[in-house]
């Protein structure tokens, strides 16, 4: 068995969400926040078999869009800019995967 982990952008965690659950996936949801912006997501947690891993990341992918985003300069240190005070626009969206293996799995 697999354990995968989705932090997903909260503009895509509704339809994300309810896909895997239409795929019949039992699925936990924890509200996230990014290091980097500082901007809402949600983390998925998931228990799935070996082979179902790769549909549930096509699922994640197809979802899971990416856009852009014009980060305010108070977001963002000035130092970081090199000084300059002009908001700059980054991509956002997406999702970040990471698969583990599970030792021990119970539902009880």
């Amino acid at each position: 068995m697999k354990l995968i982990f989705a932090i997903i952008n909260n503009d895509d965690g509704p339809i994300v969400s309810a896909e895997l659950i239409k795929e019949g996936f039992h699925v936990t949801k924890m509200a996230s926040t990014g290091g980097f912006l500082k901007k809402g997501n949600n983390t998925f947690i998931t228990a799935v078999e070996d082979e179902q891993v790769d549909t549930v990341i096509d699922i994640i992918k197809k979802y899971s869009k990416k856009r852009k985003y014009t980060a305010p300069v108070d977001i963002i240190s000035s130092a970081t800019l090199g000084g300059s005070m002009t908001p700059i626009e980054v991509t956002i969206g997406g999702a970040t995967v990471f698969v583990a293996n599970i030792e021990r799995f119970e539902r009880v």
